[in-house]
């Protein structure tokens, strides 16, 4: 036998084991999923519209927070820091580039309408991609009007989410501190850290419900989202522990070595890994949802999975407009 036969076999062996074991059929099924999306594409285009629409929603913040506290300077910062929480390092010299939009009524209407615009483009974009990755067709994805009022839906609940989240958290810092201070305040300031964790973590999951049903065509059902939802509340948890980390000491010098170009990179580092815990946790919804396991590595022979995968992909081309149901697969994976 020759070094590529044997080769050859060995790889059928493993795709075989693998698919014979779900602990191991479902993670790859996610890899083949995030593969067969080219998930690093779409990623980096929510980064793109994301950064586009970050300054003009700090634009709106920063000029409502005028209007509705302009008495109280103190809380307009505490309030602005909070929001700027889940950008580590960044987030200050962020908070000290944006300043609020207009003095009067005329200047706030039209902070208004040019944040929201320039904001829609990250709703649109997110409406495109997890439909994307949920397969649905072209013609029963929401066109005008619904398609805006879901994006501006989608920057609301995405904007207050992240806000609670982060008001959460600062309150629980501060709560820690206190009890710090007191005697015997050991088991009291972990279960504020835990109780806090464990608040941020239903607000969370909450939020990228709403934002995922929002984003996405009613052909899916609200029910299958709750598993996307929950992986990617405690994906984003993980990553503002661990990627805040990596930002905190890998990026920390950036601004000042390269100046606003600094700044500029670790934004956009911040934003893809954002961009790829969510649609990681979308990906593994899908799959799990649509039972899209087992996969072949190396196929050929393929699998009832990748049938039923690529079928999915097919018919999520669809554009002609006629009001009829998807076309239904078997059990095979295959059309009918």
């Amino acid at each position: 036998m020759s070094i590529g036969d044997r080769i050859h076999a060995l790889t059928r062996r493993l795709d075989t084991f693998q698919q014979r074991h779900t602990w191991l059929a479902f993670p790859v099924a996610v890899w083949r999923k995030l593969s067969d999306d080219q998930v690093g594409d779409l990623a980096a285009l929510l980064t793109f519209y994301a950064f586009l629409s970050l300054f003009p929603l700090l634009l709106l913040l920063v000029t409502v927070l005028g209007f509705a506290l302009h008495r109280d300077p103190a809380l307009q910062q505490w309030v602005l820091r909070s929001a700027l929480a889940d950008f580590p390092v960044i987030g200050d010299e962020l908070r000290g580039d944006i300043h609020a939009v207009g003095r009067g009524p005329a200047g706030l209407v039209a902070g208004l309408i040019g944040s929201l615009l320039g904001a829609r483009g990250l709703a649109d974009a997110a409406q495109n991609v997890l439909n994307r990755l949920w397969a649905v067709p072209y013609n029963r994805r929401p066109g005008f009007p619904w398609s805006w009022l879901r994006s501006y839906g989608f920057i609301a609940v995405v904007g207050v989410g992240m806000a609670a989240t982060s008001l959460v958290a600062d309150l629980a810092t501060s709560l820690v501190a206190d009890l710090a201070g007191g005697v015997g305040s050991g088991p009291l300031a972990i279960g504020a850290r835990a109780a806090a964790l464990l608040v941020a973590l239903l607000i969370g999951t909450l939020t990228y419900w709403l934002a995922l049903r929002l984003a996405i065509a009613g052909q899916v059902r609200g029910r299958d989202l709750w598993t996307g939802a929950l992986l990617g509340a405690v994906g984003w948890q993980i990553l503002q522990t661990i990627g805040g980390y990596y930002i905190t000491h890998q990026l920390r010098h950036a601004s000042s070595l390269y100046g606003a170009f600094g700044l500029v990179l670790g934004l956009i580092a911040w934003l893809y890994l954002q961009a790829r815990v969510t649609l990681y946790a979308v990906a593994a919804d899908v799959v799990r949802a649509r039972r899209f396991w087992p996969r072949s590595v190396f196929p050929p022979p393929t699998t009832i999975g990748d049938r039923k995968a690529w079928a999915s992909a097919m018919a999520a081309q669809d554009r002609s407009p006629v009001n009829e149901p998807p076309p239904r697969m078997n059990e095979e994976g295959d059309r009918r």
